[in-house]
């Protein structure tokens, strides 16, 4: 579910301020995830370490929503290819994280770009292999009235990378 929160769970607010937000302490992404009802169960089963206690999330800190803490940008990604599963976005209230931004189709993955959130999902055409996906779309919201709106979507079509197979030179 793309876009607004609960309104039970975020309170309305302006556009993010220029104002810089603090920086808050480390955030446990790992439990952060686990322990939202806003994450699917798929996702949560998906969590595991790759390696020992190392958890295939990137987190970026940003002001996304105007808070004086800054926001959370979490991807949950897949162990072997990396690939996005899930990503979230976790504003301050009073000391504790709540959830107001979720994507889980996959492929997915969330960044802050210049005080705006730009997810980017892969898309595929039939026969595709996951490795070489047709294009993607980039969508960017911002946020306003207490929720993300989208603003803008853009479609990229990839290229053919590897091209027609080589044919060898005639021998003179």
């Amino acid at each position: 579910d793309e876009g607004p929160a609960h309104a039970d769970s975020v309170a309305s607010r302006a556009a993010p301020s220029a104002t810089p937000s603090r920086r808050p302490e480390r955030v446990d992404a790992v439990r952060l995830i686990k322990g939202d009802p806003e994450v699917s169960t798929e996702v949560k089963r998906e969590l595991k370490p790759c390696v020992a206690d190392e958890y295939p999330v990137d987190v970026s800190y940003g002001n996304l929503t105007g808070g004086s803490v800054d926001d959370l940008v979490v991807n949950v990604l897949t162990c072997g290819d990396a690939v996005g599963i899930g990503s979230y976005v976790y504003r301050d209230q009073g000391g504790s994280y709540v959830n107001v931004f979720t994507a889980e189709e996959p492929p997915v993955y969330a960044e802050i770009d210049r005080g705006d959130l730009v997810v980017t999902k892969q898309v595929y055409d039939r026969g595709d292999p996951v490795s070489s996906p047709s294009g993607e779309n980039v969508i960017t919201y911002r946020w306003a009235s207490g929720r993300f709106s989208e603003e803008y979507r853009t479609h990229n079509d990839y290229g053919q990378v590897a091209g027609p197979e080589p044919v060898p030179a005639p021998d003179d």
